[in-house]
């Protein structure tokens, strides 16, 4: 019987091969799965332009900045009712068609940012200073009184303002 194998010892050598191991599957995001939350809590939601993206952006806020987004979206709707919206590089963006973007919000750590393009034209000029000649921020922190009327009066004169083509 040289040469040949018996059953048992055929089952034998199977067993002792090495099965190759499956990998984990890798995760890929779903369209259910929660958007990645970057520095400071800035939800990372991809490029896109009209309301949708927006409101993505702003329902995957964290905490209490969700708040603040909704409250600053709904005070910019009311007060420039023809605005255009987009979330571009993980920030929503406001602006007039055919005019450009007059501003943009960005979540940090402790605040939500409100970025005027053109903030050293408006007046009072917002308290932030930028690295950029033109442009001036307004930050909103947690259980801070909000100066609805000052911001809206600024989003008013901002909008009427030359925007950014980004």
């Amino acid at each position: 019987m040289a040469g040949k194998t018996s059953k048992k010892s055929a089952k034998a050598a199977t067993k002792t091969k090495a099965k190759p191991r499956k990998s984990a599957p890798k995760s890929q995001p779903s369209k259910t799965s929660e958007p990645v939350l970057l520095a400071g809590g800035n939800p990372q939601i991809p490029k896109g332009y009209g309301d949708a993206p927006v409101q993505a952006y702003i329902a995957a806020m964290p905490g209490w900045k969700r708040d603040v987004g909704r409250h600053l979206d709904e005070l910019i709707v009311r007060t420039v009712p023809n605005v255009r919206k987009a979330v571009k590089w993980n920030s929503p963006f406001y602006g007039i068609e055919d005019r450009g973007w007059f501003l943009n919000v960005h979540c940090f750590t402790r605040y939500v940012k409100v970025a005027f393009f053109r903030g050293t034209s408006l007046r009072p000029i917002p308290p932030g200073a930028s690295k950029h000649a033109e442009v001036r921020y307004f930050d909103i922190y947690e259980d801070e009184e909000l100066d609805e009327a000052q911001l809206a009066d600024w989003v008013k004169q901002a909008s009427r303002l030359p925007g950014e083509d980004m």
